[in-house]
């Protein structure tokens, strides 16, 4: 197997040093690049000869790692991005795939699946984790069962989400810990969920999206 250059974007200094060790200590691996801000990997990608870029979603106070993708799909539409991140909830999910991504891996997973991750990514395909890869599945079950309800339709992806979370019975708080956003993020979302369905409490939504099913 020739070697598969890696660049690695990453703003977590002690994170980035990981991947970067784990990389360069591989065999027919070599990271050629590194960057903890999204502005360099986006001036600095496409002037490299890399095959795999490993890339984080949370990049704090700039573009996202998903808005990079993005922006240097356009310029290296053939260039593959692998997800590296701690997220887990289906819209980054969903986003990250719709921006160019092929892959989508979690910081969790053990250092020899995210070398074979970034094989897959070389050679045409498109790793994920097992659970992120049933999110994915789920995600196109429960949307063929909904086409049909004009009532779910209404709300946006993270609202049908946590719709749905609230239809299983958790709280504001748990909803919050589980899609890594602000409480208040989680009433707001709700607040327009319930102007959408112009209902007025949480079992009303809940009775008129799934009675609609």
């Amino acid at each position: 197997m020739s070697v598969i250059r890696v660049a690695i974007v990453e703003d977590q200094l002690q994170t980035r040093n990981m991947l970067v060790s784990l990389v360069s200590d591989s065999i027919h691996f070599d990271c050629i690049a590194a960057y903890g801000h999204s502005a360099e990997a986006i001036h600095q990608i496409p002037l490299l000869e890399v095959d795999v870029v490993l890339m984080d979603i949370h990049m704090a106070g700039e573009l996202s790692g998903i808005e990079c993708v993005k922006t240097l799909k356009k310029v290296c539409p053939d260039l593959p991005f692998v997800m590296c991140t701690s997220f887990e909830d289906t819209e980054n999910i969903f986003n990250a795939l719709k921006a160019g991504a092929v892959g989508y891996i979690t910081k969790s997973t053990p250092p020899n699946k995210i070398l074979e991750a970034i094989v897959d990514a070389k050679n045409g395909g498109a790793p994920m984790n097992s659970q992120i890869a049933r999110k994915v599945i789920n995600h196109f079950f429960v949307a063929q069962q909904v086409s049909e309800n004009t009532e779910l339709n209404k709300l946006s992806v993270r609202e049908q989400e946590i719709l749905k979370l609230l239809s299983k019975g958790y709280r504001y708080k748990e909803i919050a810990a589980k899609l890594f956003v602000s409480i208040e993020t989680v009433r707001k979302h709700i607040h327009n969920i319930y102007e959408k369905l112009q209902v007025s409490s949480r079992t009303e939504a809940i009775n008129k999206v799934f009675s609609a099913n």
